[in-house]
Order: C-alpha cells, then sequence, then structure tokens
C-alpha cells in the first residue's frame, strides 16, 4: 500500500499492506475498531484502492442502522456484482444464495446452505483473482448476514479470500468482539494531528488553529470538518459548543451542508439513507421525473456523497452525514421516502414489510399481517431474533388489542423456545398480557410461559397443568390447521415424555384424537413413537417411511428436530445425522441455542450407539456449555447423561456416579421423572463395569420391573437386555427368564434391528439351545448388526464367554476377538479386560491370527473390492457411487469386513490387505491356533 498516504496511519497501513499481502499465500480476516470519524472508512477507501491496484476483486459493503432488520441485505450489497457468476455453484447452494440474496423465488434456504454456498463462489472466483471483502459500520448490518460473514471469517484461513471489517467502538453486535483478529485505530497522535491541520488548512490563524486542536482531539473527520464552520461562525461558537460531544457536533456541521442544498437532493438523499444497499437502479426506479439522478450533482460537489460507478451505487462519506439527513427531515417526508421505496422493492417482501412499517403513522392491519408473515418465513431460515423483532414491530402496529397480544405472546414464544431470550420473552409475555387481559389464556402465551417455567424452576406439573388448561380453554376449535395449537400440542408432548407417566399422557391423548380433521403427519409420528414405542411404534411403518422420505431436503430446523425425535426410539437416528450436524453448524455460527441443543442431543444418542465415543464426549460438553451459555439450563441434565454413559463405559466409574448423582438431585424435586431414569442407565452401565450385577440390577428393575416393559418409560427398552444379564448372573433366572418373555410379547424385536439383536443376545443369555445361538448369528450377520458397535460387542463377548465355558473354545475365539476389536476402537476399558480375558481363557496368544477354519477369514468378491477401495480413501458415499450400492450397505459391508482382516477400523485396512497379499504368497507361519 505504499502508494497511499495517510498522514499519521504508517502503523495501520503497514498491517493492511501485510494483510493483503497474505492473501496470495493464505486468507485471512481483521477487524478495525475505532470510534466515530477516526478514520475507518478512509483506511477501507485505501485498502479498496491498492487491492484494486494490485489485480483483486474487491467487494464492498456498509452497513444500515434503517435496514438492519431485513435478513441478508447486507450481504445483497457484497455479492451483488458477483449475480452472473452464480452458475458456478452447483445447483442447490446456486439456487439458495439466489433466493437468499432476493435473485430467486423459492422457499427460505438453510442458513448453514447458504454460508456455505457464499463461501464457495468466494473461493471459485478467488481462482483467478484474491478477493477482499471490505465491510464497513458491520454494527448495523443485519443479523442474518453478520451469521454468514462470521461463517466465512472463520474458513478464509488457506484460501484467496480476504475480509476487513470496520466497527464502532463499544458497539454490540454480532459478529461478537473477539470472533476475529482486531486492529483498534486509535485517534492521531499530536504531531499528525498538526500535520494534517497544516496541510489541509495552511493558513489558519494560530488561535483557532490551537483551538481546533484541542476540539477535534486527534479525530480526523473533526480536524477536517470543524475549520468549515470558522468562516461562517464567531469564535465563540467554538467555546459554546465546547461540552457537546464530538459526534454531535459533527453531525450538526453536516446538517448545515446538507441545509444548502437544493430540496431535491436532500429528498434523493434521504432515499438513499433509508435505501440501505445504494443502489442507484432503485433511485431510478422511483423518480418520476426527466433528469434522473442530476440531483445528486450537488451532494458530490459537497463531498458528501461518492458515487460507484462501476458498481452503480452511491456511496456516503460517512455514516453521520446519513444520521444527519434523516435527522433533519420532516416526519411527512420519511414517510413519504418508505412509501416510495415499499413501491420499489415490490418483489422482495421482506424489505417491503419493513418499509412499509417504517410509513406507517398509526396501527395498520395490513402491515402487521405482512410483518407476521416476513417473521414466520424468518423462522423458516433459523433466524428467531429476526423473527421475534418482526412481531414486536407488528403487535406495534395492530389495531387490535387482541392482535396485539396475539402476536406479542407468539414473539415471546419463539424467543423463549428457540431463541434462549428469558428476559427478552417474560417482558414480551407481560406486554401481552397489558395489551390484551385474556390473552394470557392464549395458546402462544401458555407456550412461551411452561417454557419459561422449565427453564427457571424446571417445574414440569405445574408447566402441563397451564398448557392443558389452554388447550382445553381455548377457541381454536380443534383444528389441526391452527398453528399455536400444533405448537402447544408439541410442547405438551415433551411435557409428557419429561413427566413419564401415563396420567401426564391423557390430557394430550384427548387432545390428539379431538384434532380435526387429523394430526399433521410428524405429530402423529411422534405421538405413536416417543411416548410408549413398546406399545405403538410398531404400528405406522408407512408414516415412519414418507416422513424420513422427506428428510434429505428438510430445512426448517425444527422439523428437522422433531422428526429426529420422533426417530430415537425406532433407531432411526442415522438418517438425521446429516441434518443435525447442519444445525449444530448453524447454533455454532449464531443460530438459536435451542435448535443447536436439540441437533446435539440426537448425535450424542446415535454416537453411542454406533460406537463414536469419542465424538459422543466432545459434543456433550458442547451441549452442557450451550445450556449454560445460551440460557436453557433445564436441558444440562440431558448432556450430565451423556458425559455419564461414556464415563461408565469407558471405566470412570466415579465420574458416572457423581454425574448420575447431579441429574437425580437437580430432577427430583422439579418432578423430571425422565431425568431421574435416565440417571439410572449409567449407573447400571458402571456397576454391571465394575462387575457389580447386584447393583446394576437393583437400577435396572428401578426403571422397568423385571417381566414387564414400564407404559411410558420407553427408555426401559435400552437397558432390557442388562437386566437380563445383571438377573442371570445374580441367579435371579425366573426374572431373566420373564422379562425375555416380556420383550417376545412386546414384539420389540420389530421396531428395530438393534431391538431385534437385544431380544437375540438376551435368548442367549437365558438359554443353552444351540438352535437360539443359531438364531442369535444370523441376526449378527444382518447387514445392520454391525452398527450397533458397543452392544455387538457385548452380545458377542457373551456368545463368546458361553461357547468357552461349554468348550467350544475355537467357535468362541471369532466372536471374542471381534469383541476385543470393538471395545478397543471405543476405549470401552471394563469390557475390553472382560474380552481379552477370555481369549487368554481360550488359548490365544496376543498377535495371533486364528486360522481359515475357525474364522471366516476369506472376504467375498464385493468385500474385496470394497476394503480396496476403503482402503484408497474412499468414503461409503464413494464407494456405493462405483459400486450402485447405498451407504449404509458399504457401511455393513465394512463392519464385517474388520473382524476378518483383525482390524477395527479403516485406518489398518491397507496394512492388512498388504499382509493378506504376503501371506498368500509365501504362507505364514503365524495361521495357526494357540
Amino acid at each position: 500500500m505504499s502508494e497511499v498516504v495517510l498522514i499519521g496511519r504508517e502503523t495501520e497501513l503497514a498491517a493492511l499492506t501485510d494483510f493483503f499481502a497474505g492473501l496470495r499465500g493464505g486468507g485471512a480476516a481483521v477487524m478495525l475498531r475505532g470510534e466515530p470519524g477516526v478514520g475507518k472508512s478512509v483506511l477501507l477507501d485505501a485498502a479498496a484502492r491498492c487491492a484494486e491496484a494490485d489485480g483483486m476483486t474487491v467487494l464492498r459493503a456498509s452497513g444500515s442502522e434503517f435496514e438492519a432488520d431485513v435478513s441478508y441485505a447486507a450481504l445483497n450489497q457484497l455479492l451483488m456484482p458477483l449475480y452472473a457468476q452464480l452458475s458456478v455453484l452447483a445447483p442447490g447452494p446456486a439456487e439458495a444464495l439466489a433466493v437468499a440474496l432476493g435473485f430467486g423465488a423459492g422457499p427460505a434456504p438453510d442458513v448453514l446452505l447458504v454460508c456455505t454456498a457464499a463461501l464457495l463462489l468466494l473461493n471459485a472466483v478467488a481462482t483467478e483473482h484474491p478477493v477482499a471483502l471490505l465491510v464497513d459500520d458491520i454494527q448495523w448490518i443485519d443479523r442474518a448476514s453478520a451469521v454468514v460473514l462470521g461463517f466465512i471469517g472463520r474458513r478464509v484461513t488457506g484460501t484467496s479470500v480476504g475480509l476487513l471489517v470496520s466497527v464502532r467502538s463499544g458497539a454490540e453486535g454480532f459478529p461478537q468482539r473477539g470472533d476475529m483478529p482486531e486492529l483498534v485505530i486509535e485517534s492521531l497522535a499530536a504531531a499528525a494531528a498538526e500535520a494534517l491541520l497544516d496541510t489541509t488548512f495552511p493558513r489558519l490563524r494560530p488561535p483557532h488553529r490551537r483551538r481546533l486542536l484541542d476540539l477535534a482531539q486527534g479525530n480526523p473527520l473533526a480536524l477536517l470538518e470543524l475549520p468549515c464552520t470558522l468562516t461562517e461562525t464567531v469564535h465563540t461558537s467554538i467555546s459554546r459548543d465546547e461540552l457537546i460531544p464530538l459526534n454531535e457536533r459533527l453531525q450538526a456541521l453536516f446538517t448545515a451542508r446538507i441545509s444548502a442544498l437544493p430540496e431535491r437532493t436532500r429528498r434523493l438523499l434521504l432515499l438513499a439513507a433509508f435505501e440501505g444497499a445504494g443502489e442507484l437502479r432503485v433511485l431510478r426506479t422511483i423518480l418520476d421525473t426527466g433528469d434522473g439522478l442530476i440531483g445528486l450533482a450537488a451532494a458530490e460537489r459537497a463531498q458528501l456523497v461518492h458515487i460507484d460507478d462501476a458498481n452503480a451505487r452511491i456511496l456516503f462519506r460517512h455514516a453521520l452525514i446519513r444520521s444527519a439527513i434523516v435527522a433533519m427531515s420532516t416526519h411527512e417526508e420519511r414517510r413519504g421516502a418508505h412509501i416510495q421505496l415499499a413501491r420499489a422493492v415490490s418483489e422482495d417482501q421482506e424489505r417491503r414489510a419493513w418499509h412499509l412499517a417504517h410509513a406507517a403513522d398509526g396501527p395498520d392491519e395490513t402491515v402487521a399481517r405482512l410483518l407476521e408473515t416476513a417473521a414466520h418465513r424468518t423462522m423458516l431460515r433459523g433466524d428467531a431474533f429476526a423473527a421475534v423483532v418482526s412481531l414486536i414491530r407488528a403487535a406495534e402496529l395492530s389495531p387490535a388489542n387482541a392482535d396485539r397480544g396475539r402476536r406479542l405472546a407468539e414473539a415471546a414464544y419463539i424467543g423463549a423456545e428457540a431463541g434462549g431470550t428469558g428476559d427478552t420473552a417474560r417482558s414480551l409475555l407481560t406486554d401481552a398480557h397489558q395489551a390484551a387481559p385474556d390473552s394470557s389464556g392464549s395458546l402462544h402465551a401458555a407456550n412461551a410461559a411452561a417454557f419459561l417455567m422449565l427453564n427457571g424452576d424446571g417445574d414440569v406439573t405445574t408447566a402441563h397443568r397451564l398448557l392443558v388448561g389452554a388447550i382445553e380453554t381455548g377457541d381454536h376449535r380443534y383444528r389441526a390447521d391452527d398453528p399455536a395449537l400444533i405448537e402447544a400440542m408439541h410442547t405438551l408432548l415433551l411435557l409428557c415424555w419429561y413427566g413419564s407417566a401415563p396420567h401426564y399422557w391423557e390430557p394430550y391423548f384427548r387432545a390428539l384424537d379431538r384434532l380435526d380433521p387429523e394430526p399433521p403427519a410428524i405429530l402423529a409420528l411422534l405421538s405413536k413413537t416417543f411416548p410408549d414405542p413398546v406399545r405403538t411404534g410398531g404400528a405406522v411403518p408407512e408414516l415412519v417411511a414418507t416422513v424420513l422420505a422427506a428428510l434429505p431436503e428438510e430445512t426448517d430446523p425444527t422439523r428437522i428436530m422433531r422428526i429426529g425425535t420422533a426417530s430415537v426410539y425406532l433407531d432411526r437416528l442415522a438418517d438425521s445425522r446429516q441434518p443435525s450436524w447442519r444445525i449444530v453448524h448453524q447454533g455454532r455460527n449464531g443460530g438459536p441455542p435451542r435448535r443447536h441443543i436439540g441437533a446435539l442431543m440426537h448425535l450424542c444418542l446415535d454416537d453411542y450407539l454406533t460406537g463414536r465415543w469419542d465424538e459422543a464426549e466432545h459434543l456433550a460438553n458442547e451441549g452442557q456449555r450451550v445450556c449454560d451459555s445460551g440460557g436453557f439450563p433445564f436441558f444440562a441434565w440431558y448432556f450430565r447423561f451423556h458425559r455419564a454413559l461414556m464415563a461408565a463405559g469407558r471405566g470412570r466409574f466415579a465420574e458416572a456416579d457423581e454425574l448420575a448423582d447431579e441429574i437425580t438431585h437437580w430432577a427430583r424435586p422439579r418432578g423430571v421423572a425422565a431425568a431421574n431414569l435416565f440417571a439410572r442407565h449409567p449407573r447400571v452401565l458402571a456397576a454391571l463395569g465394575r462387575g457389580d450385577f447386584e447393583a446394576g440390577y437393583q437400577h435396572a428393575v428401578a426403571m422397568s420391573p423385571p417381566g414387564v416393559l414400564a407404559s411410558h418409560v420407553p427408555h426401559c427398552t435400552w437397558v432390557m437386555f442388562d437386566l437380563v444379564e445383571a438377573a442371570m448372573r445374580t441367579g435371579r433366572v425366573a426374572e431373566a427368564h420373564a422379562h425375555v418373555r416380556a420383550m417376545r410379547a412386546a414384539e420389540v424385536a420389530a421396531l428395530s434391528p438393534r431391538m431385534a439383536l437385544l431380544v437375540a443376545g438376551a435368548e442367549v443369555l437365558i438359554s443353552d439351545d444351540r438352535e437360539v445361538l443359531t438364531q442369535l448369528e444370523t441376526v449378527l450377520d444382518a447387514p445392520d448388526a454391525e452398527r450397533w458397535q458397543f452392544e455387538t460387542s457385548r452380545i458377542r463377548l457373551i456368545v463368546g464367554e458361553k461357547l468357552r465355558r461349554n468348550g467350544a473354545a475355537a467357535s468362541a475365539r471369532p466372536h471374542l476377538i471381534a469383541a476385543r476389536d470393538g471395545f478397543a476402537a471405543m476405549n470401552a476399558v471394563p469390557w475390553l479386560e472382560r474380552a481379552r480375558n477370555e481369549l487368554r481363557a481360550t488359548g490365544y496368544r496376543q498377535g495371533e491370527r486364528v486360522s481359515p477354519g475357525i474364522v471366516p477369514e476369506a472376504l467375498t468378491p464385493q468385500e474385496a473390492v470394497i476394503a480396496q477401495l476403503a482402503a484408497r480413501g474412499l468414503t461409503n458415499k464413494q464407494i456405493g457411487e462405483q459400486l450402485y450400492l447405498s451407504h449404509r450397505t458399504v457401511g455393513a459391508h465394512l463392519y464385517r469386513i474388520y473382524p476378518k482382516l483383525g482390524v477395527s477400523s479403516r485406518a489398518g485396512l491397507a496394512d492388512a490387505l498388504s499382509r493378506r497379499l504376503d501371506a498368500a504368497a509365501h504362507g505364514s507361519a503365524d495361521d495357526r491356533p494357540g
């Protein structure tokens, strides 16, 4: 940046020089922070000139306080010049970005997809020339754009994309302080301030010069603007303004200069101030005179604005100029400008709604409805904050108190349920009641109150009673198309589940049966698979298939979470892993914490079942942090449960017991029976791990008595195998047999392959019949069996132990080796030691391979191809595409391949295949039993 000369900014220019030099070797993001007028915009202008001179692609945007509520307004400014290049993206990301930016029509896109699409587009453009993104006044950009910029800023390393933003000191906004490295722009040092003043105004009289230096305090904008008043005011005016804050003094100076402009110029500047993006096209659309934008000439000559010819935009020299233009306008001028802009952007419904809202000079139900619709569209993007703001403004414009109360209640509900804004939700709920006292009984108000109770005292019983009363006394006539009623039913379902007793569910099912014409698909599925899947979960196979089939294309975070919840006890969480990860990334980038928490819950559950225990521990810790920081203390117990499970499974028994005690201590006085029951699970696991089968039995039967799969306690199916094992090991043979009979009678095996595996494993525990073992081996050979790594390994361990004790050591070894490898992959220390001990008892020595006659050593032709492709680093999806298989089928094959090759993961495939080739060529002295 050597060609740019800014007095007193050598250090800052050097930092920017380093910033741009680094773009050709790897991207970077920097935030310029400083007081108004200190020179942030000037430095951005200098950076833009140098980047352009160096052949970079420069994209600019500026935050506008008048468009801070319009989603993606700033991103639209930034990426508008790249509109023609959207075609470089795949259809999905291209469509999502086009819709978000207002370039195309379609359903509201997924936030993470928009973030990813924007980054992909920038990376594609940067393959030809480095891209510099310059965003001024980021404290005023809309939240949706800020989320995208934060996403980009955290991922530019290693690219040729640079992000340079400016923010006012003390501004609270998003991205938040610390999201990216900062370069603080200080006021000019005394010598630099004097040099700037002397260079710009060399003929100032000494007294005026000294007084200006004292007043400006090193602020460059003040040094440049205050001298202009000396020829128009008496000297005492400076003294009289001494106590006026510098920003107000500068704005007053701009106001004086704006007043001297022609009326049509001021009118154009007011339109530009409210339009936000600075698009000349929009201004031309509004003008009905033949002279176009010629009225801007006077503002250009007064150096108030600059016209960017390349991008057809008008840029204000400083944000204070825009504020001064608005401050000196009349109410009718502001109203008229917003009405004109609403007409000009009629295709952008959200922007139109906000312009009309700003133009409204009293209650207006039409505009209120537009804002309410905009809020619902915003929620589909997962932006709860923007939805709450839209609903609050809609409430302010509502002529009828009932509508005002209803909209405030819905804002409170969204704030409490999705946004984690507890204090805001309480305030809104109070306002809703004041607006319409009867609204306190509305469903949205009751919903909000229920969530506030959960995240306050955690009182499940009171929240349940409140919501049941609101549903049973509401005027909704049980219409299944009433959004408030359906939201209330979803909330009531959760409250009933937390209560974990049949009497909680009775009013829920009464209301469900009255829905007309029938419940929505997701609610209907949840009602069968979540409350009591043992009795009703197997009755809806077609509905399960229909709902899950739509999941890959689903973008609404709320629907994704509810579908995941409906699939928990059917063991179909794998279907929602990818959408859940999208929500987690959204949460990490500023999305709703409630959805973030829900996605982490589902991923933790699936990780536990499938052996991804390292990831499960990491996500459980993340979930607890989000609960603590996001305003959702109620849900923290769930992540303590997962942490306890991992601790128990890995042999950290004291930690598991301590976490389970924390859950019980918190849950029991609040009536959260589900948490109490869940706390039993890690206690069962810890007891079995340390060989205390009596304690394991007692904890298991506390969830569900022997011979019974308790009503409306769905989690009892997750410890039914543990109960049978503990019963057999403590001599309670009758109780074990009774529990297996209950499992058969309930046909839980039909719920999922995992349930079938557990039932078959329990049958082996109570029987020495060879036919029973054969049936289990058939289940173990099923494609999905190895997916349930922990339970499959435990059952193989049980089978190996039983075979060895019956004198069939050779037949036991394959099962014990597979169990050992599975436990080793999870670091399930207690069970790993048991498997190793059993292997040694069969005469097997560590490092030896079992002979081909004992282990099904040979790979099938298809397994051999899959093993080779996986060893080359291909993913399951890529392998499936080559072999015309689903990725799940590939995964199932790999789980069978690993024990055949004596490895526990893909990492060992290459070496194992190499050893196999060597053995085939030369024979192996190690291939004999111990």
